[in-house]
């Protein structure tokens, strides 16, 4: 009783439980809804074939990998728009969003440059001959379609910043909608369409994007922003605000481009040592995926109000903020690692094919074993993701991408050591990731109980 009445003790308060779900509800829905996207595209996939839910997985990670560095710069503006929202800067708030849209336009044909060399570096990686294929196909679908959906988060982080996530969420609802459907649709050849496969799994995603997309800019010229934010008036280059989210949001896409290039070679490493091992490790990233995802939702909530406040010259406000976050986030992450440990095989079951496979049978006590793992460290991200968040709500972004970087990239000498000198199971390869996941969360935690973060300054 002592603890639910100190959890809701400062509920009303600036930065308290209600404002934080007001903002942060919405966005875990959305995020949720990608979550399902991703795990639907893999689901669907398994019923075909391994080598097909493997190459999803693949593909899809080297997709995030060429878009993961405008992302992440773009991805500043929930900050930047939020503290020109909070100091009453309305006007700069517009014009914020669209520096970030001539970021995206300038963004996509570079990311189409850079993609077949990325696809040719699949044949080199020693993946089974049977995924290879696919994943290439999988691959030119979605940066060919990509535009749609970086136009769509580049749209999404403004309403974000602004406060408007329930725009965010219908839009990503509709988007997981269309994507479902047609998953079903095409990758099953339903309605007289021909079996798609993998191909069918990349379009549905497309099309998901697309229908975001237009919802976000029907609202995003409709009259409340017109009127209150003079949208119409915000179409022209500024270079002060350029500069700033150059300067702020450069360090997010950073970490992320750095991040992503890590976990492509971390996921390689794991799919190389056989065909059950790359389908327990897909199986795995799936839950840990769905488990995760929803707490980005918090992240980007907290990032959004930390950013007014601080904005708004009211730091404490910014502080309750992040505690907030971590009540909430804890809550959420006891429920997964309840069902991590009780539940596992039924979880990894899921994912069985159509046809009876031993590759899938080999596979499952290997999943069980990474599932129960994951249990691990899923407290530690409820508080990890509010920290991060907050810190880069005001601005402390240089700090976290070092941070994070360097825990990634200390993945990849530690998993060749365990696979290629030691040759260990993929299941302790895992286990030494979640060792140095947690050995991030304690200087995370170290980087925000200092407090620094509450002296920089943004705006002026």
């Amino acid at each position: 009783m002592k603890m639910l009445k100190k959890y809701f003790s400062d509920y009303n308060k600036a930065g308290g439980i209600k404002d934080l779900l007001a903002i942060a509800f919405p966005m875990m829905i959305s995020t949720a809804c990608d979550g399902v996207m991703t795990f639907t595209d893999r689901l669907f996939l398994a019923r075909v074939g391994s080598d097909q839910m493997n190459a999803a997985m693949g593909g899809g990670v080297s997709y995030q990998m060429l878009i993961f560095f405008f992302v992440g710069l773009t991805g500043y503006s929930t900050a930047l728009v939020a503290q020109y929202y909070g100091a009453g800067k309305w006007t700069n708030s517009s014009k914020a969003a669209f520096q970030v849209i001539l970021v995206t336009i300038v963004a996509w044909p570079v990311i189409l440059l850079i993609k077949p060399f990325i696809a040719s570096f699949f044949y080199t990686m020693n993946l089974p001959v049977g995924q290879v294929d696919f994943q290439v196909q999988y691959l030119n679908i979605l940066v060919w379609g990509g535009f749609f959906g970086m136009l769509r988060q580049t749209l999404s982080f403004y309403f974000t910043g602004i406060g408007k996530t329930k725009v965010v969420m219908i839009a990503t609802l509709t988007a997981m909608l269309v994507n479902v459907v047609l998953d079903y649709i095409l990758i099953f050849g339903k309605f007289g369409f021909p079996v798609m496969g993998v191909r069918g799994a990349a379009l549905a995603t497309v099309a998901g994007g697309f229908a975001a997309m237009v919802i976000l800019l029907i609202v995003y010229f409709g009259r409340f922003n017109r009127e209150n934010f003079h949208v119409m008036k915000s179409f022209h280059f500024d270079w002060k605000i350029m500069k700033k989210l150059l300067h702020f949001g450069y360090p997010a896409g950073l970490e992320m481009l750095l991040n992503f290039i890590a976990f492509f070679f971390m996921i390689a490493m794991f799919q190389s040592r056989g065909e059950s091992e790359a389908t327990a490790t897909t199986i795995m990233f799936n839950w840990d995926l769905v488990s995760f995802i929803p707490l980005l939702g918090i992240e980007i909530a907290v990032t959004s109000l930390v950013g007014r406040y601080m904005g708004a010259g009211r730091p404490q406000a910014a502080h309750r903020t992040a505690y907030s976050a971590i009540k909430t986030g804890l809550f959420y992450s006891l429920v997964i690692l309840i069902l991590f440990l009780s539940i596992p095989e039924i979880l990894v079951r899921l994912f069985h094919p159509h046809i009876p496979s031993d590759t899938f049978e080999k596979a499952v006590p290997i999943a069980i074993s990474m599932i129960r793992l994951a249990s691990l460290y899923v407290l530690a991200q409820a508080v990890t993701i509010a920290m991060i968040g907050t810190l880069r709500g005001a601005g402390d972004t240089f700090y976290t991408m070092i941070l994070s970087v360097l825990a990634n990239w200390t993945f990849l000498p530690l998993l060749y050591v365990c696979f290629y000198i030691f040759n260990l199971s993929v299941p302790f390869g895992w286990f030494i990731i979640v060792v140095v996941y947690l050995i991030f969360c304690f200087f995370i935690y170290r980087r925000f109980h200092s407090e620094k973060w509450k002296k920089i300054v943004v705006i002026r």
